[in-house]
């Protein structure tokens, strides 16, 4: 079974998109962040959620959600991450403490670490965004624009 999780920051606001870029854009558009983690598990499904409501999530500071749909209306959304070979230290981080668990009631069998970054303004451009951000050297990525 797969299920996917993202990470809300409870108190992140839209932000320039600027801080993203290297180069000027010539329009004002926004961005929001998140984090995506994708499990590929056995077991039992309530045992991983509460696994990830312990590990990887700031109930203080965050909220957790199901990653199938967007979680904001956007031009579009860039999610990227590590290629399966590069040296995911988050990734490495997670999987080790999971191992050092006596009986989670699941067993991981892939962990996929992404981040999703939702660009909102008409006519947002995605060109500069994947330029900037995603290095084909280590990262995977896909653009999905609003529908």
């Amino acid at each position: 079974m797969t299920q996917t999780f993202e990470i809300l920051g409870k108190f992140d606001q839209e932000s320039d998109c600027q801080k993203l870029l290297y180069a000027p854009l010539g329009r004002h558009l926004t961005f929001r962040e998140t984090a995506v983690y994708r499990v590929e598990f056995e077991g039992d499904a309530a045992a991983l959620e509460a696994f990830v409501r312990q590990v990887l999530l700031d109930p203080i500071s965050q909220t957790l959600r199901d990653a199938a749909t967007p979680a904001f209306e956007s031009a579009f959304v860039l999610e990227y991450g590590m290629k399966g070979g590069a040296l995911d230290l988050e990734k490495e981080t997670i999987l080790s403490y999971f191992r050092s668990l006596q009986n989670p009631g699941f067993t991981i069998q892939k962990l996929t670490l992404r981040r999703r970054i939702y660009v909102f303004g008409k006519d947002a451009p995605e060109a500069p965004f994947v330029r900037d951000i995603c290095n084909p050297a280590i990262h995977t990525w896909e653009v999905r624009r609003a529908a």
